[in-house]
């Protein structure tokens, strides 16, 4: 077949691929993990069940794969942000803002319970707390932060305090919070 036919059918499967994860997502939105079926999938999308199955075994995997999208989508935003201009600190505080951000949008309950689990979070994770490692060290050295703890530990510091932000309720209570943990990372006078 030719390069450009090739070209075209990878992308008609692509955004049919990216049409079910977002209806799934609106499904699950509306009505909640349990009331998702494949036949309402594939009806919301537009496509026949068939043409839905040769994408997805059942709605978990579905579920899955739309999760997978949004952690990558976290990552790229979260390393963006911790490539551009600045100091390491101000980088730093910019990554945890927007990490809390991430954080206080997260799904709860059986949605969380199914897509929080697996290999590739696991991966997602390391990849964040190396991000993170990678910015106290830098800024350690520029004298902003602790010395006197390993950035390694001070990564995951930071990760599980900022958990927290999935209860709060207002950006200015995420905006307090990542303030208290960056002045955990302070040095000692």
């Amino acid at each position: 077949m030719p390069k450009l036919w090739n070209e075209t059918i990878d992308a008609h499967r692509a955004a049919v691929r990216e049409a079910i994860l977002d209806t799934t997502a609106k499904l699950v939105a509306e009505g909640g993990l349990r009331s998702v079926t494949m036949s309402q999938i594939a009806e919301q999308t537009g496509i026949g069940r068939a043409t839905l199955y040769k994408y997805f075994s059942d709605v978990e995997a579905v579920l899955l794969a739309w999760h997978e999208r949004q952690v990558t989508a976290h990552l790229h935003q979260l390393a963006g942000i911790g490539d551009q201009g600045g100091t390491a600190l101000e980088r730093l505080q910019s990554v945890l803002n927007a990490y809390a951000g991430i954080a206080r949008q997260r799904h709860g309950g059986e949605l969380a319970a199914l897509l929080h689990q697996g290999e590739q979070l696991t991966h997602a994770e390391r990849h964040l707390h190396g991000m993170l490692q990678h910015l106290i060290a830098e800024a350690a050295r520029a004298g902003d932060l602790r010395p006197d703890v390993p950035p390694a530990e001070l990564a995951q510091y930071c990760l599980h305090a900022l958990t927290a932000a999935a209860a709060l309720t207002s950006q200015a209570a995420v905006a307090r919070l990542v303030a208290v943990t960056l002045d955990g990372l302070r040095p000692t006078p």
